[in-house]
């Protein structure tokens, strides 16, 4: 939280065909936008961009140096499809220092391996890896962090409430706004409330994955089928003209 992450980028004059010498030169190309700022065209060392890409993701705020000083954060990455890690462009959405931000960071179980639970052989599944948490952009946090040593026996879980959240940082709850009102005296779940690992026993969750291969396994068999009945009218047609 807070480290800096820093590129150099420089003014870009080349545009549309002309991006493939780019390429070739060692230079990926890019925009910056933001508010109060005509886009800029950039271009960047590939190898760099690369390393700044896979560090910073798209939850840490990049310090953008050169032609101009920005901060800025990742917000869409272009893959090359033919080769694998290779960026083809880049886009980076200026922020403000002072201003909270937005961010999806991801969450790591703490002590995996080590819990009551996977000693006496019990597993310990992770349901949600990521969060969209705010806060100002040197303050966001590279990842969320909740232990699951204390969980013991099968059905144990940890949940989103368990997770101790930096100073600054607050997490971001989406509201639907499809509350009816017979139910607005009921108490609805929270983001808090959201399942992040739980215990389960080795047999059971064979047993769930198996259920759910089977489900998977039926209803290709009845779109298999009703794709025979479908067909079976052409076939009776082809067959009465063939008279």
């Amino acid at each position: 939280m807070g480290d800096k992450v820093s590129l150099k980028i420089d003014a870009r004059t080349v545009h549309g065909k002309k991006v493939k010498e780019l390429r070739r030169s060692g230079l990926t190309p890019g925009v910056v936008y933001g508010p109060g700022m005509e886009p800029l065209a950039i271009q960047a060392d590939s190898a760099e961009l690369r390393k700044v890409v896979a560090s910073a993701g798209k939850h840490t705020p990049v310090n953008l140096t050169g032609v101009k000083r920005h901060i800025a954060m990742i917000k869409d990455v272009e893959y090359d499809p033919t080769k694998v890690g290779i960026v083809r462009h880049v886009a980076f959405h200026a922020v403000n220092a002072d201003e909270p931000v937005n961010a999806v960071v991801p969450l790591h179980l703490m002590g995996v391996g080590e819990s009551a639970a996977e000693k006496v052989g019990l597993i310990v599944l992770q349901s949600l890896d990521k969060l969209e948490v705010r806060a100002l952009p040197m303050e966001l946090p590279e990842a969320l962090e909740v232990s699951i040593l204390e969980l013991a026996e099968a059905g144990d879980r940890v949940t989103v409430g368990d997770i101790t959240l930096p100073k600054g940082v607050e997490l971001v709850e989406h509201v639907d706004g499809r509350a009816d009102e017979e139910d607005e005296e009921e108490e609805r779940p929270t983001i808090t409330d959201l399942v992040v690992a739980t215990v389960y026993e080795p047999g059971a969750l064979a047993a769930a994955n198996d259920a759910a291969a089977g489900d998977a396994t039926d209803e290709s068999e009845v779109e298999a089928e009703q794709g025979s009945e479908e067909a079976a009218p052409a076939d009776t047609e082809s067959s009465d003209s063939a008279k």
